[in-house]
């Protein structure tokens, strides 16, 4: 039976129809995967399979409890994999984690191991700096990290530590090359709020005009992102949190509680202790094993999609999906992003979509009553696996604490706490999604809209082309902006040109010059993630100019239309536009020269395009389960 026929009778039609032809269109890659990922798993512990000297190579280093324990072939062994770093605060509270989850898995009745470490870098360090060209290129990075902890057959089941950008989506896709083995992702939850985000914008886009020094600039920086835990903003971080809880990859609740908390400990415990159990399930054969790639199935990801639409979520998330689909063997494509958010209203206002941050979203019900209120209006996949057990009603439920320090789940609320932050579906603040897919002769780019007011939605202005995003800030601060309309071109920022860095830094002047009256928006093969904000954004183009794109083709005062209403990105006088020769040039060579970016000419020479994933590994093949070559 098709994933979109085991919805439940209230279905959505397009949310239905939409998973029938991912199903489809993913039969054979699928099937694939599905019969590698089965032909992995086995009864009975991992370790049972090496030989004597490899087996002794994996425990030479444990005490003598766990060392006697290893040595035998009955508990499981769980692979820690972490993020850890103590310059990030969405990381840093990992650092006392691996302990802790040991003690709690064998508590459980297991045992557990640090498999490997994975690099975590941060967007809001490296923005607008030479190691912001690593950024995109991490998350393969990551997952290859991921695979390589997981490669000595010495485990059972996985913890996955990680949070931010790159991280998860890296983390997720390493573990799906090992399906079989039951998953559990690890949070460590969001900082406490700080100075409100619309304050910290306001600052931004003060100093940006030159009416704030960088002294008030830096203060108001340091107050917003103040400690340990992740940023409050609801950029792709926290879009993570939200999509690993909705995908059933998180215990339910664990998202958005705060480090250092008695209810956060409880819950990084029951982590431990679920993998445990699941693992165990699986090594003797017990239903409800629920491994990573029988888990993430074409209803999860279409769960996925809606849950992302629904809180106006990352637009990095229209690759992150992608790739993630393809490491389980299933076809995700742009349109089907843009067919659910028609029919997905928008129930979300934090922060840049709104002034919230996500404390308040989870002050007002948070994932729980998102949940409940799509499964009620049957936007949801309900019949699908969690590592919480069966069916996805189960995240309607909150953790709380129980007397002795555990945890246990309770119904969350059936209404909203605050309609400014959080809607029910049948009263949203905006009928779709807010993000949309444009197609026209200069290629197909995604566009985020919930936090675009409707007059600011269709511009079609003269283009003036930049090739960084350094130049175009130049430019307004040299006032060769001012008084016109127009839409910028930031070309030569897709995967292949530089690695995709995030181009955070035009929001803010571009938000200057929409305040003054003028009409703007931007056209580019780069990110800009959840940055966009207020302005019309085409981001993601592809064909990227590197690659032979129209983009490469425009030139100072083409007539360019980004029409978000419509879903038209297009060019007057398209045939002479295409007629011409390129212009400008990717970086060369020389230029990657430093900071580690000439490590990553393999990347940039391999990498697909955006809508495809934007990553260096082929997809599925259908021979055997592998992957395919080149």
């Amino acid at each position: 039976m098709s994933s979109a026929r085991q919805g439940p009778q209230g279905l959505h039609p397009v949310v239905a129809a939409v998973t029938e032809r991912v199903v489809e269109r993913s039969a054979a890659t699928r099937a694939a995967y599905l019969a590698r990922t089965r032909a992995a798993a086995e009864t009975g512990p991992a370790r049972g399979r090496l030989a004597c000297a490899n087996l002794a190579h994996g425990f030479a280093a444990a005490g003598p409890v766990d060392k006697a324990a290893l040595r035998g072939t009955v508990k499981p062994n769980l692979a820690i994999v972490t993020s850890y770093n103590d310059m990030l605060s969405a990381h840093q509270p990992f650092e006392t984690y691996p302990p802790a989850l040991k003690k709690s898995v064998v508590r459980a009745g297991g045992i557990a191991q640090v498999a490997g470490g994975v690099p975590a870098m941060c967007d809001g360090v490296t923005q607008g700096r030479a190691g912001m060209q690593l950024s995109l290129y991490s998350r393969d990075v990551i997952a290859m990290s991921t695979a390589i902890a997981l490669s000595h057959d010495m485990f059972d089941g996985a913890l996955l530590l990680g949070v931010c950008d790159k991280i998860v989506p890296g983390l997720v896709m390493g573990a799906l090359s090992f399906g079989h083995l039951p998953t559990v992702l690890v949070p460590a939850g969001p900082m406490e709020s700080g100075l409100p985000n619309k304050e910290k914008a306001a600052v931004r886009q003060r100093y940006a005009e030159g009416l704030a020094s960088r002294e008030e600039l830096l203060e108001a920086e340091a107050a917003s992102y103040h400690s340990a835990g992740t940023c409050t903003f609801y950029g792709t971080a926290n879009s993570n949190q939200l999509l690993m809880e909705v995908m059933g990859l998180h215990l339910p609740g664990a998202s958005f509680v705060n480090p250092g908390t008695p209810l956060r400990t409880a819950l990084t415990d029951a982590a431990a202790a679920r993998v445990t159990e699941l693992a165990h399930r699986q090594q003797t054969g017990q239903q409800g094993a629920a491994p990573i790639g029988e888990l993430v199935d074409e209803r999860v990801l279409v769960n996925a999609c809606v849950a992302l639409l629904a809180s106006g979520g990352s637009t990095n998330h229209t690759m992150h999906l992608v790739a993630m689909a393809r490491a389980a063997g299933i076809e995700l494509t742009w349109q089907d992003l843009s067919d659910l958010s028609a029919v997905v209203p928008l129930l979300c206002r934090i922060y840049p979509n709104g002034s919230a941050d996500v404390n308040h979203f989870q002050a007002a019900g948070g994932i729980a009553f998102l949940v409940r209120t799509l499964l009620d209006a049957g936007l949801l996949h309900e019949d699908v696996q969690t590592v919480a057990g069966p069916g996805l009603r189960r995240y309607t439920q909150e953790p709380r604490l129980t007397v002795d320090g555990g945890v246990e789940w309770f119904e969350g609320p059936s209404t909203s706490l605050d309609l400014d932050v959080l809607r029910p579906a049948e009263d949203p603040f905006s009928a779709d999604g807010g993000l949309r897919v444009l197609t026209g002769p200069l290629g197909q780019a995604v566009i985020k809209t919930s936090a675009v007011a409707p007059e600011h939605r269709v511009v079609t202005a003269p283009a003036l082309v930049f090739e960084d995003q350094a130049d175009f800030l130049q430019a307004f601060a040299d006032g060769a902006l001012d008084g016109r309309d127009l839409v910028a071109v930031i070309r030569y920022q897709g995967p292949a040109a530089n690695g995709m860095p995030e181009l955070h830094k035009l929001t803010p002047a571009l938000g200057v010059l929409q305040d003054r009256g003028q009409r703007v928006a931007v056209v580019t093969d780069g990110r800009m993630s959840g940055a966009s904000g207020k302005v019309p954004a085409a981001i993601h183009v592809t064909p990227e100019a590197a690659l032979g794109g129209v983009l490469a083709r425009l030139r100072d005062g083409d007539l360019v239309t980004v029409d978000a209403d419509r879903g038209v990105l297009t060019v007057e006088d398209v045939d002479a536009v295409l007629a011409r020769s390129s212009t400008g040039a990717a970086p060369t060579a020389e230029e990657f020269a430093g900071t580690g970016r000439e490590l990553f000419a393999t990347f940039r020479a391999t990498v697909g395009p955006a809508d495809q994933g934007a990553s260096v590994f082929p997809p599925v093949s259908v021979h055997h389960g592998v992957p395919a070559h080149a």
